[in-house]
């Protein structure tokens, strides 16, 4: 049966799972058991346990482990940022959005949560599931970024589709946060005129 279990689960695409998830898939072992068992391969090196009640594969992808972490949760802000070359800065922590600010640190990694309302985190406009992984547009990930930041520099925002931005930025909802927007637009088009 051990291996059955280890088995299922290196065959799954996902590379990270919940305890709650590993149940589903084995909901003839009780789940007493399933835990004292996923206990037990973790101590022996068949899987990884990175938290409480989460597990992974040897070679694990760390985006998949934020949105594990807390749900729900999206990848965003500069995380998103720096893949899509709006901004330059190197930042070795994962960014992400939930309904809480936090600071995780698992094996080597640094996730970042940023609180947003739940109205905003809820809405999947500009949120897209690469495989395992909930992840923000570029869009998306500049608007969030205007939210929660008064201030912020931005190296690149030609690589922006500014339909998506005009789009996307009703989701917010305040005033202060739209003049913002319109601020950068407008530097936007003073660069690019």
């Amino acid at each position: 049966m051990k291996n059955n279990v280890v088995l299922s689960l290196y065959k799954k695409p996902q590379t990270v799972f919940t305890l709650q998830e590993i149940a589903l898939l084995f909901p003839q072992i009780p789940y007493g058991n399933l835990k004292k068992r996923m206990s037990y391969f973790a101590a022996s090196g068949a899987v990884r346990k990175l938290r409480r009640g989460i597990y992974a594969k040897d070679q694990f992808d760390a985006f998949e482990l934020a949105n594990k972490i807390y749900t729900p949760s999206y990848i965003s802000l500069e995380t998103v940022l720096q893949k899509a070359g709006v901004t330059f800065q190197y930042y070795e922590s994962i960014f992400a959005m939930t309904y809480v600010s936090r600071t995780v640190r698992i094996d080597t990694y640094t996730i970042e949560y940023r609180r947003i309302r739940t109205e905003i985190l809820l809405n999947k406009q500009g949120i897209e599931e690469q495989g395992n992984v909930v992840i923000a547009s570029p869009e998306r990930a500049f608007l969030d970024v205007v939210y929660l930041y008064k201030e912020y520099h931005f190296d690149n925002l030609s690589s922006l589709n500014w339909d998506k931005i005009m789009e996307f930025k009703n989701l917010y909802k305040t005033q202060e946060f739209t003049k913002r927007v319109g601020e950068y637009y407008k530097i936007y088009k003073e660069d690019h005129a």
